[in-house]
């Protein structure tokens, strides 16, 4: 598993074609491989649950990553609305009750706060929002 950085990571690009290349393998070996990897996200990540994935990017400003930062400002398991910050892994925020995007924007932005007057370090949304308020 290798993940490509391009020089398009913070250009606002939508990509809506790729063509990926792989190279032939052990069959058995690539198939435990993947299921080590789909065992350790389930046990770290709410992976069943509605998300729309990583909310934060980790900070260059500290060694923290965002979930630790989140941690320690004591938002594991905030609410706002139908949106909460997952008990599993708190850089996921989840739709936990028929959330809007209104509810899941507005406990982001409770988080960034909270994080900030803890840290000092305002996070950056890695989910890219889209569409008109």
């Amino acid at each position: 598993y290798r993940q490509l950085k391009t020089s398009f990571d913070d250009e606002g690009f939508i990509f809506l074609g790729a063509t990926l290349f792989g190279k032939k393998g052990n069959k058995e070996v690539i198939k435990e491989r993947i299921q080590n990897i789909q065992s350790a996200r389930s046990t770290t990540q709410p992976i069943r649950e509605r998300t729309g994935g990583s909310t934060f990017r980790n900070p260059t400003q500290t060694n923290k990553k965002a979930w630790e930062l989140i941690d320690e400002a004591g938002c594991r398991g905030l609410t706002y609305g139908g949106a909460k910050v997952s008990d599993l892994h708190c850089n996921f925020l989840i739709n936990h009750n028929n959330a809007s995007a209104h509810d899941l924007e507005m406990l982001g932005e409770k988080v960034r706060e909270k994080v900030f007057q803890t840290s000092g370090i305002m996070l950056e949304w890695e989910i890219k929002k889209l569409g008109q308020k």
